[in-house]
């Protein structure tokens, strides 16, 4: 859907008309009105996608408008355009569900973002419709338990509401709705006009909303971000919060805190993401047979030298024949240990821990091995990343699961004139991302490897691998919220880098 057309309502036909062909030279269509009667008249008859009304107008005012709007379709989003700065009456639009709020004289800055955040909204519940369809039908293909909590979750989305919390000027709880009442556990004669926003809010959520109300003596917003809120009960909520500041002649008069309950739909994304995998992981066993029959030849011809060692009491073989045997037992172990990561869904148990330690360790651990093969392997390490809260189990696994198949690439390049290398680097990104690059000079990959590395069962190596590894690590890394990124070409080698969000301490929680 495109929310394209605007319908404006305002008393005076000069504004009406300025606004009308600013909006139609961005590419909107648009439709007016000098009256809250006659707007409703349009809205009934052109059904547009968003409503621009001003606040205070002779007989029906922008309020009663956007009330009965609100009363034909819950879904339309109004802005009210107001020169007043009365923020009973804002409080109130908030109550009856206006989007946004911009103060008169229009600009076309102010109106632009307006627009743009009502639209998003507008994009946001069709991304939700969508996706709670796209739902159903992977939920009809797999079983009808999946289908009814599928069917619970649209339920849930279609009857729910933001939780709201307004703040006058001196940051004193206004506005206290039943939602939030239900979010913050806190009863609504216990906060409003009685709680401040540190009262209520965890000092860095606090700390948040006041440094956006000190910007620009501007409407701000706060992009939307997710976090957990605690619950006096001990529920953890998982929660998406935006904020709105309002002025009055440039002066501070409030803020309004938005906030979505996000219980539901993790517990669904959750569902769905562990029964596609279990389906990828049932869809692969026919790929596992011919790499369990390899194991299972190594394991006869581990036994049959075995055999032949202890009927000539040769002792050479015995060694040799129990050296292939238990490669191969580790080999199971692998494989298994790899089934059951990939199959079951884990959270991350995070610690305080110093990523250039982890890195230290692994190479530590390898480099004996890299040293046999005649690959060098290095390391540069940003001391400036430190101590970080994170799953070290987690970031040790998929390192070296990386740095294993770089050393592999290594290995099994054709080109015997290179003096193979590995190099390790650690550092921080624009994006405040941790990061871990691994950059191999080996074979590299063509353009159709690259594209199913990390497809179920397809393994580069032949017959000497699972395909599970870089499955396995992929999901190590999402479940962390963190990506992995690749850079490869054909003879040239690769570079893996994983991004991992960077904390230092505990801030999960906001309430």
């Amino acid at each position: 859907m495109s929310a394209n057309k605007i319908l404006i309502v305002d008393d005076e036909e000069i504004i009406v008309k300025l606004l009308s062909m600013s909006l139609r030279s961005d590419g909107y269509e648009t439709v007016t009105a000098n009256s809250g009667e006659q707007g409703l008249e349009v809205f009934n008859s052109e059904s547009p996608d968003i409503v621009v009304t001003d606040i205070k107008m002779p007989g029906m005012g922008g309020l009663e408008l956007l009330k009965k709007i609100k009363e034909i379709d819950p879904e339309k989003e109004v802005i009210i355009v107001t020169g007043h700065g009365d923020i009973d009456s804002t409080i109130t639009a908030l109550q009856y569900g206006a989007s946004d709020f911009i103060n008169k004289p229009v600009r076309d800055e102010a109106l632009a973002i307006a627009l743009e955040r009502a639209k998003a909204k507008i994009a946001i519940r069709e991304k939700l419709k969508e996706y709670t369809e796209n739902l159903e039908i992977k939920v009809a293909e797999a079983t009808e338990e999946i289908r009814r909590k599928s069917n619970f979750q649209r339920l849930l989305i279609k009857s729910s509401h933001d939780a709201i919390v307004a703040f006058d000027h001196d940051w004193k709880v206004v506005v206290y709705n039943p939602e939030a009442g239900k979010m913050f556990g806190e009863a609504a004669a216990d906060v409003i006009n009685k709680m401040t926003i540190d009262d209520l809010y965890t000092p860095k959520i606090a700390k948040i909303f006041k440094n956006l109300a000190q910007k620009e003596k501007q409407q701000n917003t706060l992009p939307w971000k997710e976090n957990i809120i605690n619950t006096k009960d001990g529920r953890k909520i998982p929660v998406k919060y935006t904020s709105n500041v309002l002025y009055k002649t440039g002066e501070f008069v409030g803020t309004v805190n938005f906030f979505q309950d996000l219980t539901e739909i993790k517990r669904l994304e959750k569902e769905l993401v562990q029964s596609e995998r279990l389906a990828a992981v049932g869809q692969t066993v026919s790929g596992l047979a011919h790499y369990v029959k390899n194991i299972l030849i190594g394991l006869k011809g581990g036994s049959y030298v075995v055999d032949v060692g202890i009927a000539k009491n040769d002792t050479e073989k015995l060694k040799t024949g129990w050296k292939t045997i238990k490669r191969n037992i580790k080999r199971i172990g692998d494989l298994t240990q790899d089934l059951l990561t990939y199959s079951k869904q884990r959270e991350p148990e995070f610690e305080n821990c110093v990523p250039n330690d982890i890195v230290n360790e692994i190479i530590e651990l390898l480099k004996d091995f890299v040293a046999s093969k005649g690959i060098s392997i290095s390391k540069e390490l940003d001391t400036g990343i430190g101590e970080v809260l994170a799953d070290p189990k987690t970031i040790h696994n998929s390192l070296l699961n990386i740095i294993n198949n770089a050393i592999d690439a290594c290995i099994d390049d054709e080109d015997i004139s290179k003096k193979h290398e590995v190099k390790v680097k650690t550092y921080m990104d624009k994006n405040n991302y941790f990061c871990f690059e691994v950059t191999d000079n080996g074979c590299g990959m063509d353009e159709d490897t690259q594209k199913q590395m990390f497809n179920p069962m397809f393994s580069s190596k032949g017959g000497k691998g699972t395909g599970l590894g870089l499955l396995v690590t992929g999901k190590l890394i999402e479940e962390h919220k963190g990506v992995i990124e690749i850079k490869t070409s054909p003879g040239e080698g690769s570079t893996f880098t994983i991004r991992l969000p960077y904390e230092k301490e505990n801030t999960a929680d906001i309430n």
